[in-house]
């Protein structure tokens, strides 16, 4: 079934979750409820906070009116038909207000319930599967978004058009429950969160720093590899940075409140590009010097609402994986194509194989000369036509600035998530006069991209968390093996072998507690550690170890040396 009928189906749910809420709270004050992503939501006042027994009750009275059926029937209005209607419903009241003057007010009516809707909805309330839903919980949500008005309570439901459907996405729910990064980087001690020290700010511990450090070298390693420069820049830069760059007209209310020191404002940065082209004005360039390309890892602070913040997946202080690009006109094709490829060749070394794009071209309002807007927009549709990538066109959809490719992944579950971002910038280069010195001697502004690969290394880690469910392959593992002895003899032995590990660079660690060795081992898989090595009298004797590895595989009497040299090829086995 296409996605269009599923929206039918599920914005009519939502209408007879709505009269089944009115069954039992008839005082109850309606707001919205539209289709959203696998089912439906809708909005109300009500006289207390709902339970999970009440939830019950209102799907049980949804149950029964979906078997009684009965049509969906339109009806226009006039506006003072509208208002008349629902005289006694203030937040119906204020959306037929807000209405335009030409606009088209229809009511729909199953049953007993009649509401202010565009529709469209099923012919009769038989056509939904009263097996093929489910109320999924509840949630406080402002009216309009707006944190000035009033609280109201928010019903989620899923909803298919088939039982079946409904019981795969509730088993892909659950499972997604067991990948939740929350709380799997609390049980592997991965990060924490402290909302008495600062909402929105992450802590990372010893074994989500190992990992951390290991996607940063692996960064770095393939910038360096691809033709990058590194570079470091402040946390902090003046008022007139931000008021040159923009920021400060266009996106004030996402930095953090200014800071006066020696009777100037300094403010935290949002974005690390205005020092990056602070950089690129230090000097004089030459056509020959381009493309300049500089990466940083830099860490920025955006004051995030804290209704948005949720988990690493939005914060307010993160490490963006940024780079910009400088060029000549004549280089933005190729430069545009090798950043794609680039970020998909990124991207598969962590394991991600689908990828769709999406590609913003010019809005209504924006800066920049046509022909330049038709050269970037050329050269994104070029780049993922020769990678052969699915991808949709977002027409109007760019940055008054230029247009963009948004790169999105699924992971293990088939969810999608956005991390890679090519941005053409029209706009700073002008704002900040950048120029380079052509061949004739004259002064020419160069293009300017800006490009995140993986978005920033705190919202990867958390969707590389849920990705493995926490089982990371060999070489991001924070440890990569655990020396189990079976008993206390061989407790030197052990200690002599996860040193040789070591010094040969691998991540291991001894377990010497007295724990029985059953448990060791179980304390390993909890921990999702890769590989074991269990070392008792034969492996001492024989000078050798035995491998258990994290699918239950188990290889007994290896010698060192080979051991060595099977690590060594699963810490370069990337997928």
């Amino acid at each position: 079934m296409n996605e269009e009928r599923l929206a039918v189906i599920r914005h009519s749910f939502a209408h007879v979750m709505a009269e089944a809420v009115l069954q039992i709270f008839p005082e109850a004050q309606t707001a919205i409820g539209p289709a959203v992503q696998n089912g439906f939501y809708y909005d109300f006042a009500l006289p207390r906070t709902l339970t999970p027994e009440d939830l019950d009750e209102i799907a049980a009275r949804m149950e029964t009116i979906i078997k009684k059926g009965g049509p969906f029937v339109k009806s226009v209005v006039s506006r003072e038909e509208a208002l008349k209607r629902f005289e006694d419903q203030p937040f119906k009241t204020e959306l037929i207000r807000d209405l335009p003057d030409d606009a088209e007010i229809s009511l729909y009516t199953q049953g007993e319930f009649t509401d202010l809707c565009r529709g469209p909805h099923v012919s009769d309330l038989k056509e939904l599967n009263y097996k093929a839903f489910k109320l999924t919980g509840t949630a406080g949500a402002y009216w309009r978004g707006d944190e000035k008005r009033p609280m109201l309570q928010r019903i989620y439901g899923v909803a298919f058009a088939d039982p079946k459907e409904l019981k795969a996405y509730l088993n892909r729910l659950a499972e997604a429950e067991k990948r939740d990064h929350r709380k799997l980087g609390k049980e592997l001690d991965f990060f924490s969160l402290h909302e008495e020290a600062g909402p929105g700010l992450v802590y990372w511990h010893p074994k989500g720093a190992r990992i951390r450090l290991t996607i940063e070298n692996f960064w770095r390693d393939k910038h360096y590899q691809n033709g990058y420069e590194m570079l470091y820049t402040p946390h902090v830069g003046k008022s007139w940075l931000w008021q040159t760059s923009g920021h400060l007209d266009f996106y004030k209310e996402g930095m953090y409140p200014k800071m006066e020191m020696d009777n100037v404002d300094y403010y935290v940065k949002p974005m690390n590009c205005p020092f990056h082209i602070m950089i690129y004005n230090n000097s004089k360039h030459s056509y020959r010097e381009l493309p300049c390309r500089w990466a940083e890892l830099g860490t920025v602070y955006r004051y995030e609402k804290a209704g948005a913040l949720h988990g690493l997946l939005r914060v307010r202080g993160f490490t963006q994986d940024d780079a910009h690009i400088i060029c000549r006109p004549d280089q933005v094709e190729d430069e545009i194509r090798e950043v794609l490829r680039f970020s998909l060749e990124m991207l598969r070394a962590f394991g991600f194989t689908e990828f769709k794009a999406y590609i913003s071209t010019k809005p209504e309002k924006a800066v920049g000369e046509e022909k330049d807007w038709d050269l970037a927009t050329r050269s994104l549709q070029k780049a993922v036509e020769a990678e052969k990538i699915e991808y949709d066109i977002d027409a109007g959809g760019g940055a008054f600035y230029g247009p963009k490719i948004d790169l999105k992944i699924k992971d293990a579950l088939g969810r999608e998530w956005q991390l890679s971002t090519i941005q053409f910038d029209f706009n700073l280069p002008v704002r900040f006069d950048m120029v380079y010195t052509e061949k004739d001697g004259s002064d020419c502004r160069p293009f300017m991209i800006h490009r995140a690969l993986l978005g920033s290394i705190e919202r990867f880690f958390g969707i590389l968390i849920e990705h493995y469910a926490g089982a990371f392959p060999f070489w991001l593992s924070p440890v990569q093996v655990k020396v189990i002895p079976v008993a206390e003899a061989f407790d030197d032995y052990a200690s002599e072998i996860a040193g040789q590990l070591k010094a040969a660079g691998f991540r291991a660690e001894t377990d010497l507690s007295d724990d029985r060795m059953n448990a060791k081992i179980r304390n390993a898989q909890k921990a999702k550690v890769p590989c074991m090595l269990i070392l008792g009298d034969k492996e001492k004797e024989s000078g050798t170890v035995s491998v258990r590895y994290r699918d239950g595989r188990q290889v007994n009497g290896i010698a060192f040396d080979e051991l060595v040299a099977e690590f060594s090829r699963l810490s370069n086995e990337k997928e």
